[in-house]
């Protein structure tokens, strides 16, 4: 092999610096432009350029002071055997001993699987069962997930015996060492399947849509998932089934919106409702339920009914079902319908009203930022 640190005139134990001065000073002399043409001297320059590029990077540097020359085809050491043979040998091979220890069992475990459940606001509120198709991988029903032909069973491979893996002998500038690789003849299993199942293929499972029954819980929100233990997919070679898990996805409700387990909702008066005060009938998740407003109830009022909202997940009770007043005042009115307002404006000095900017800790607005920011 190429001594790169004769090459330069520096001692092994030669510092950065010194190889780097040392290249410098040969290139100088070396170089086409000074030397001219002179065969001898040009290749003395590409050697002079091929040491530094090796011993000038830590890398490089340490690779060949073991034995191996990175500035060669494949960076090896001759005989067939490089330096990442080297690696291969003493780390490779020793983490797949420590891995593998005897041969790989055909039967492992299936992959999960996320299933979207769209469910609507009543079934949220209340608790479901729902019935989820689901496509995935079950046993085998022609050969149990033996993966062999009925009648016929796994052979023990002739190539690695049994073991699942193999051992060769390679040759280094430190003798010869023994590495161990997975049998290429039986990928590692120890076992080959002479006659595959004509259903599977020899994989133990077969692709099916299936049902799945599940009881939904009342109080479950939009990213919720539920965990259908060993209801995945089935392992390759018949091996242990996954897990499905059912994402929950609520759909808006034209009516109701949904703020954690409270329910809200609007209710449009006309005016005169809000003034005199009312009784109204109102349609719940529940049924029709009475919803009372007092005389001169404002716009942006609310009126809560306790224990109409969403059931608690995993507890007892529900949330409430908050209604919002909206007051419509009539836009179309005829010529008596104007005459009586006039009149009823004149009773409560209002024919001239002046105007008034309400205190930013009252009115609609603040109101409106209290309900939403929960005071």
């Amino acid at each position: 092999m190429t001594d790169y640190y004769e090459i330069l005139g520096v001692p092994r134990d030669a510092s950065p610096e010194q190889i780097k001065k040392a290249y410098r000073k040969l290139a100088r002399e070396h170089h086409p432009d000074v030397a001219g043409s002179d065969a001898a001297s040009e290749e003395r320059f590409k050697d002079v350029s091929r040491a530094y590029d090796v011993l000038s990077n830590p890398e490089k540097r340490r690779a060949y002071d073991l034995g191996a020359d990175p500035a060669s085809p494949g960076g090896g050491m001759g005989g067939g055997f490089g330096f990442q043979d080297i690696f291969e040998t003493f780390f490779g091979a020793a983490a797949g001993a420590g891995a593998q220890r005897g041969p790989i069992p055909r039967a492992r475990r299936g992959q999960d699987a996320l299933v979207r459940l769209d469910l609507d606001l009543t079934e949220v509120t209340f608790g479901a069962h729902k019935e989820v198709p689901v496509d995935t991988a079950v046993l085998c029903p022609t050969c149990g997930g033996s993966c062999c032909r009925p009648g016929t069973s796994p052979r023990t491979c002739e190539v690695c015996h049994g073991r699942g893996s193999v051992q060769r002998v390679a040759r280094s500038f430190l003798g010869q060492v023994m590495t161990t690789q997975p049998c290429a003849a039986c990928h590692g299993f120890g076992t080959v399947i002479p006659e595959p199942c004509p259903e599977c293929s020899g994989e133990g499972r077969v692709r099916s849509r299936r049902t799945l029954g599940v009881d939904v819980p009342a109080g479950v929100d939009t990213g919720t998932r539920i965990k259908l233990t060993g209801q995945g997919e089935v392992g390759p070679g018949g091996g242990p089934a996954g897990d499905v898990y059912l994402e929950v996805h609520e759909r808006k409700h034209d009516t109701f919106v949904r703020r954690g387990d409270d329910l809200h909702a609007t209710l449009q008066v006309p005016m005169t409702a809000a003034a005199l005060g009312t009784t109204l009938q109102l349609d719940t998740l529940d049924g029709e339920r009475e919803v009372d407003l007092r005389p001169g109830t404002q716009p942006a009022q609310v009126v809560t009914l306790k224990g109409l909202g969403v059931g608690h997940l995993h507890a007892g009770g529900r949330g409430d079902l908050h209604v919002h007043v909206e007051v419509q005042v009539p836009t179309a009115l005829d010529d008596e319908q104007v005459e009586l307002l006039r009149r009823l404006a004149v009773l409560r000095g209002e024919e001239r009203p002046e105007s008034r900017l309400a205190s930013a800790s009252s009115g609609v607005f603040a109101k409106l930022r209290d309900k939403l920011s929960g005071r």
